[in-house]
């Protein structure tokens, strides 16, 4: 079954599940969603840069801003220039988070160029980085990797045995390598690998939609514990629901008027903070989350077409009120109410 807890050093995350960094979505709002389910051990903000980081207090703020009911919470940072790096570590250690991360998965081309992925290819340049950032800080440090940049250059386990050796005290690992980006399937041996090679805790990333999921992977790689990004986003009570299956074998699916009012109340959490982009935020949590939403198209058409954070608003409560007070059972979601762990497995 799913572990209880891990530890990195004497921090204790428990249960042992961990919400993944994503850029523009998990920001303080959506945390404090994932949160406020239960079921999520430990937070991470998203992927910030190091350089944004120190030359800008207002980036600072933004990106690094969090309230107290998030932690334990990780301050994932990405970057090339190890003193810059190390830099950026110290503030987040300031600012109080529980520990920092360093981000060497992201594909994207911008962040490649700088740092995240990239760095897969530079592995002295890494080991220089790693170096610099643990003497920097005395919270938890820890890393967040690809398989490696190609099929021919898989590196993962090369990568999370310097990094033990130079301090780094935990690796979440997501066994897609970069040229895949999100295509194709994680090959989770790869996760079992490293598990096997190092005395670091291994969190196995990529793949995991569903509880049964998240099982299959500690079984089959070891790992210690399990972390979720865009499952996450489909559906933020994916951490309570493997929560409930860890300690009872059965979970339960959200209706939709549970999924009427989270989402409602994300996006009055938007209009009381006065987001400068709520529009977006709204037009983009809608993208993700409406999948689970008995015709889930229409909600995005009304959501998309507004023009202002009230008018979104106001069309979704008018798109829920028009289904019914009490919803059911999302249209296009499978349900695993009933299924115990006996039938999972044949």
């Amino acid at each position: 079954m799913l572990p209880s807890e891990y530890k990195v050093r004497d921090l204790v995350i428990r249960p042992a599940t961990v919400l993944a960094p994503m850029a523009g979505v998990t920001d303080t709002l959506f945390r404090r969603v994932i949160r406020g389910l239960g079921g999520c051990g430990l937070l991470m903000t998203e992927f910030t840069s190091s350089e944004g980081i120190t030359r800008s207090a207002k980036k600072t703020l933004r990106y690094l801003y969090f309230e107290e009911d998030e932690h334990p919470i990780t301050a994932q940072l990405f970057g090339a220039n190890p003193d810059v790096m190390a830099e950026a570590a110290r503030i987040a250690e300031d600012l109080g988070y529980d520990a920092a991360d360093i981000n060497l998965g992201c594909p994207a081309k911008k962040v490649v160029k700088c740092g995240g992925s990239g760095l897969l290819r530079e592995l002295p340049l890494l080991e220089k980085i790693l170096k610099t950032v643990r003497a920097a800080i005395r919270i938890p440090l820890t890393i967040k990797l690809r398989a490696g940049w190609d099929d021919k250059s898989i590196v993962a386990l090369d990568v999370v045995r310097m990094a033990e050796q130079t301090g780094i005290e935990a690796a979440a690992i997501h066994p897609r390598t970069r040229m895949q980006g999100y295509a194709g399937k994680a090959d989770w041996t790869i996760i079992a690998a490293v598990k096997q090679a190092v005395k670091i805790p291994i969190i196995g990333n990529g793949d995991i939609q569903c509880p049964e999921d998240a099982e299959r992977m500690v079984r089959e790689t070891g790992c210690d514990a399990v972390m979720i990004g865009r499952a996450a986003a489909t559906n933020p009570w994916i951490f309570h629901q493997m929560e409930q299956y860890r300690t009872t074998g059965r979970y339960e699916v959200p209706t939709e008027n549970d999924r009427r009012r989270l989402l409602s109340g994300y996006y009055q959490k938007i209009l009381s903070t006065n987001l400068p982009d709520g529009v977006g935020k709204m037009k983009q949590f809608a993208c993700w989350f409406t999948h689970g939403v008995g015709n889930g198209s229409e909600l995005r058409k009304i959501v998309h077409s507004a023009r202002t954070p009230q008018e979104i608003v106001e069309n979704v409560e008018r798109f829920f009120a028009g289904k019914g007070a009490d919803g059911g059972k999302p249209t296009d979601e499978p349900s695993h109410r009933e299924r115990s762990p006996e039938e999972v497995r044949t």
